[in-house]
C-alpha cells in the first residue's frame, strides 16, 4: 500500500526534498539560537529546543504551501 510507507516517522514522502529540509532545519536553528549537533544525534537536544525547531519548520512549510495554493508569492 502506498500510504503505509508515508506514515512512518522520519521517512520522507519525497526523498528528493531532503536537502531542502536540511537547509530549512539549519536556518531555523540559526534563527532560534539552537545548536545543531554535528554528529546528527538529537538525543541531547532539549525537548524545548527540538519542539521550537519543529514548530518553526512546520510554520514555514505551511506558509510555502499556502503560497503555492494561492498561486502567489509574499
Amino acid at each position: 500500500m502506498a500510504g503505509r510507507n508515508s506514515s512512518r516517522s522520519g521517512q520522507l514522502v519525497v526523498p528528493q526534498a531532503n536537502q531542502a529540509l536540511q537547509q530549512m532545519k539549519l536556518e531555523a536553528a540559526q534563527e532560534l539560537g539552537v545548536q545543531i549537533p554535528q554528529d546528527g544525534y538529537y538525543g541531547n537536544v532539549s525537548t524545548r529546543d527540538a519542539g521550537s525547531l519543529g514548530g518553526y519548520i512546520t510554520k514555514k512549510l505551511v506558509q510555502i504551501a499556502e503560497q503555492q495554493l494561492s498561486g502567489g508569492s509574499r
